[in-house]
């Protein structure tokens, strides 16, 4: 292993392991009753013995434990599991019992199977306990990942590394935050925000001491694993702080023929990358570097269990988790680089958390996952309400592992593998995302820097910048910002793909400094958004030009009385396309505009008859290089 000085390269791309979906029989008779029923997370290489019960308000299950036990067992005695039996070898097999283990903290029950159901034993019981007319909804209580797959070798040296501005040592290292092309722009964000005042929890395996990271809030995190093979403690329960004691696996440790594992570390890295010191000479920087970090651990070995996981989201936000101390430090925004397979719904405890965590404020961010397929198969990533990053490389191509879809809000710089982002070939140490880890194998040794590639890199770039948001906003004495419109900024700030992608994955590349300056500067009653060039009535913008894939914003005020507004493009060489929307910056993929223009060449019109008084924003697109362009606004009055 390495020494405190040394780097390492690792890809963590998908803990959200591709599983076949479980192809159930016929289990509820009435589609009133199937809709009670979660199937969507069974999988048939998957064993299940948690289950998590929803009871409608007012039931007696809703608020005794041993009723939900008594429950339950009748389901099991009607599914035909309560019977002792004996083996295929002449064996007995006692009847199954029931345990009864706690209420979640949106009021669900977790109750416990005396032993493990395939996919569709699972699937009988599940439509047996939703047949009682007291239940509202039931799920298994399945494993979550963090996003982990391939895992390079390579050592780099410090003496290898090349230094920068700001002053951390290996801060030239992180093309992520300042590269033009994949990079999210973050360098261009901090002369106006830095995160401060601004609480991001982050749930995932914990953090472990680095001097490049600020551990205040360490020990008022929380690890909210219960079972004792997942946390490693040698009992079950929660204890106070959010550590990370490691989360290494044995040989078979997680299911049969599943290999050994050493540490992720992969909460460290997220946290780095979130918030880690800039500009203090040491190491790399983070994004929203005067932002706290709180973390929560609830991945632990071989995974964490949704319902501890809803409970951290409930517990991150502000809510109320039975036998935990209530979060003195409620976090404005919430990261998950985590997942696992399964179609999310509102009714899902997952869902239903992160419905909560929202109501109070609390933006959700989400990894997609690194299986390559549409993020709707995924949760948390199809979640309502959740921003879904995608996965892009230095070039700005959808890295290969990344998932995509129509869930998927944004891309950001989670880090490419191979030369130029290509799907395989000999691993590159350029591309890979840099933040802090840990050198320990199994238990922490010493504070180190490392790569990593994945949408669980990706989603903090995201996170970062949602704390610079509202630091911002709360720095110049704004409201701050809901979640819904933290989504919009986010999304009508995105810079276009300097490629064309094979696969959706969103309204763009996440670009921190017009994001932060959209959500400070522009939108109804602010000014023009500074990266706009503005435009005057009636007067010719000559000589404009960019290259295919690139984008470039202009804004025309229009006042009051106004009729007739005229938006044109027209000359020069090239072709373009033109977008245009009232009040709000449109999004890169120019999927929220107001208008489209989308001829053949530069010659693209807008023309609005009664238009509001408002700014109004046109972005030009280059579908290929363009040069000589004009752009003319005028109006009467």
């Amino acid at each position: 292993m390495s020494t405190t000085r040394s780097l390492h390269i690792c890809l963590l791309a998908s803990a959200l392991l591709m599983a076949m979906p479980f192809a159930h029989a016929a289990t509820t008779s009435t589609p009133a009753l199937a809709a009670k029923v979660n199937l969507r997370t069974l999988t048939n290489s998957q064993q299940y013995d948690r289950f998590i019960v929803t009871y409608r308000k007012g039931s007696t299950e809703s608020t005794s434990g041993a009723a939900v036990a008594q429950n339950i067992r009748a389901a099991v005695s009607r599914a035909g599991f309560g019977m002792a039996t004996r083996s295929s070898t002449g064996a007995a097999v006692p009847g199954m019992t029931v345990s009864y283990m706690r209420k979640l903290a949106m009021g669900a029950q977790l109750v416990r199977t005396s032993r493990k159901l395939n996919a569709s034993e699972a699937a009988t019981l599940m439509g047996q306990i939703a047949a009682d007319p007291a239940v509202a909804h039931v799920e298994a209580d399945v494993m979550m990942h963090l996003v982990r797959d391939i895992s390079s070798n390579t050592v780099v040296a410090p003496s290898d590394l090349f230094t920068g501005a700001p002053n951390d040592t290996y801060y030239s290292y992180q093309w992520h935050f300042n590269n033009a092309t994949g990079g999210a722009d973050v360098a261009n964000a901090w002369p106006v925000a830095d995160g401060a005042g601004i609480i991001v929890a982050v749930i995932d395996t914990g953090i472990t001491a680095h001097p490049d990271i600020d551990e205040s809030l360490a020990d008022a995190g929380y690890d909210f694993i219960t079972d004792a093979a997942i946390s490693g403690r040698t009992t079950n329960g929660r204890v106070a702080g959010g550590w990370d004691t490691g989360d290494w696996t044995t040989a078979d440790e997680c299911a049969s023929g599943s290999p050994a594992k050493n540490s992720s570390w992969h909460g460290t890295h997220v946290s780095g990358t979130i918030a880690e010191l800039t500009n203090n000479s040491t190491g790399m920087a983070g994004i929203a570097h005067s932002a706290k970090v709180l973390p929560v651990r609830a991945l632990g070995h071989c995974g964490g269990y949704t319902s501890d996981i809803a409970d951290a989201i409930e517990w991150a936000s502000g809510g109320t988790v039975s036998g935990v101390p209530d979060n003195t430090n409620p976090a404005q925004v919430i990261n998950m680089s985590l997942g696992g397979s399964g179609t999310c719904s509102a009714s899902d405890v997952t869902g239903t958390a992160i419905a909560d965590a929202i109501a109070r404020g609390t933006t959700v961010v989400v990894a997609a996952g690194n299986s390559d397929v549409d993020a709707s198969t995924f949760t948390p990533a199809s979640c309502p309400g959740v921003i879904t990053v995608a996965s892009n490389g230095i070039t700005g191509k959808r890295a290969f592992y990344s998932n995509y879809g129509n869930d998927v809000t944004l891309s950001a710089p989670g880090g490419g593998v191979y030369a130029n982002d290509a799907s395989s070939g000999t691993q590159v140490q350029d591309g890979f995302v840099w933040s802090a880890i840990n050198s320990g194998t199994t238990t922490p040794v010493n504070a180190t820097y490392g790569g990593m590639a994945g949408t669980s890199q990706a989603a903090p770039h995201v996170t970062g910048t949602v704390a610079m948001i509202l630091g911002a906003e709360k720095a110049a004495g704004m409201p701050l910002s809901t979640p819904a419109e933290i989504k919009d900024i986010l999304v009508n700030s995105a810079r276009a793909f300097p490629v064309t992608e094979d696969q959706p994955i969103g309204a763009g590349i996440l670009d921190a400094a017009a994001a932060v300056n959209l959500a400070i500067n522009g939108g109804s009653g602010g000014g023009v958004d500074p990266s706009a060039i503005t435009l005057t009535e009636g007067t010719v913008l000559s000589d404009q030009s960019g290259s295919a894939g690139t984008s470039q914003l202009y804004a025309l005020t229009v006042p009051a009385g106004a009729t007739r507004l005229s938006l044109r493009s027209f000359g020069g060489t090239g072709n373009v396309t033109m977008y245009v929307k009232a009040g709000t910056v449109p999004a890169a993929d120019g999927s929220d505009a107001d208008i489209t223009s989308a001829r053949p060449g530069n010659t693209e019109t807008a023309v609005i008859a009664t238009p509001t008084a408002t700014t109004y924003y046109i972005r030009i697109v280059g579908v290929s290089n363009y040069a000589g362009l004009r752009l003319l606004g005028t109006y009467s009055l």
